[in-house]
């Protein structure tokens, strides 16, 4: 519950009020009074009661016509009300209920029936509160994925069309090709056209699986859960020879330096292989072959530090502020493939780990991202 609670007494007795705080002064309540109807429901913006004990005798303005009032407000309607009154039939009972009051209490006040009869409604109140603010909540997270998914149309009927499109046409025309002239064509010219085929194939293989990941850490929730239990070793043997694999169809296995450190790392092999393959692409294609990619790893105070170093292009700070999914920079001067998804991807793999995202960068020099991950077990 809160710590304090606002009440709004309205009776036009002032000793009445007195009464009422007396009996409550054993509590960490906020009691604020009013002399009649009309200064109640001027005062609720001030006082914002989360419930009113409302006097039903009182001149001009009675306590069952301000009771309406109040609940006829969309504002105030949720506050609850309790009638106290001197009155005694059924009928003064029935129509208090009826003017949307929520419970009452007789005149004179007994000190335990009040406090058990206010305690009860403030709780009704805060479960009220409660749910409201989960409803708020929801209601944002709806809107925030709806906002996301209609960006994601808008962006797949863009971007993804033509990217998926581009090696489907390179595949679907090479093939036609070789339907046509296969018969014509010598061992050569065949194994250079399968080679175009192939090379399409493996893009647009790499794409469809980059995307398939990124859907899964941007729209699935109960992904996020694994990130909590998954650990693998980074071993410094593995990922030398893993990724100058990687790297040596496009003849930069000579390019890449390490300096690694081993460690535990909690996040899968999975996503570990995930950032580094990511990170390598990136370095790979804004880099000019020759030059070297220094990746390095090291273990500072209970975090696993990696950083990807290379001398390409570099980034402005604009550039590295706008980082997101199928985000480019200087497409027009730069002849690159992909969605800009791949950081993208990274950024958001560490987040869920619990970990820290960075780049620093000269731009048309060098860039480094810097990416720190919680070791295994987490402490």
């Amino acid at each position: 519950m809160k710590n304090i609670f606002s009440i709004l007494v309205v009776d036009d007795e002032p000793n009445n009020f007195d009464v009422i705080e007396a009996l409550l002064s054993e509590y960490n309540y906020e009691l604020h009074y009013a002399a009649n109807g009309k200064s109640a429901i001027a005062s609720l913006t001030a006082f914002q009661p989360d419930l009113i004990l409302l006097d039903v005798m009182m001149p001009e303005m009675d306590g069952i016509e301000v009771c309406k009032w109040i609940k006829a407000s969309e504002l105030w309607q949720t506050v609850p009300i309790i009638m106290v009154t001197a009155l005694s039939s059924k009928t003064d009972m029935a129509n208090c209920l009826n003017a949307g009051a929520d419970d009452f209490i007789s005149k004179p006040i007994n000190s335990i029936e009040l406090r058990a009869r206010v305690h009860s409604m403030l709780r009704i109140k805060q479960q009220y509160d409660n749910i409201q603010t989960l409803s708020h909540i929801q209601a944002n997270t709806i809107n925030i994925l709806e906002s996301t998914l209609n960006e994601l149309r808008g962006t797949l009927a863009t971007r993804m069309s033509h990217e998926l499109n581009t090696p489907l046409n390179g595949i679907i025309g090479t093939i036609s090709m070789l339907k046509e002239d296969i018969e014509s064509m010598d061992i050569a010219e065949i194994h250079e056209m399968l080679g175009w085929a192939d090379e399409s194939a493996r893009r647009l293989e790499s794409l469809t699986k980059k995307f398939l990941i990124y859907l899964e850490l941007e729209v699935s929730p109960s992904r996020q859960e694994s990130f909590k239990v998954a650990h693998t070793k980074f071993s410094r043997d593995m990922m030398e020879s893993s990724l100058k694999s990687y790297v040596k169809d496009l003849k930069r296995s000579d390019d890449l330096q390490f300096d690694l450190e081993e460690a535990e790392i909690a996040l899968s092999d999975r996503y570990l292989l995930t950032i580094l393959h990511e990170l390598i692409d990136n370095a790979v294609k804004f880099s000019t072959a020759g030059t070297m990619i220094k990746i390095s790893s090291q273990v500072v105070e209970n975090m696993f530090n990696l950083s990807v170093k290379d001398l390409g292009r570099g980034m402005t700070e604009e550039q590295i502020n706008r980082i997101d999914a199928f985000v480019q920079f200087e497409r027009k001067t730069y002849e690159q493939q992909g969605i800009g998804l791949g950081l993208r991807v990274v950024k958001k793999i560490v987040e869920l780990a619990g970990g820290n995202f960075s780049i620093t960068s000269i731009y048309q020099q060098e860039s480094t991202v810097n990416i720190a991950l919680p070791l295994y077990p987490r402490l």
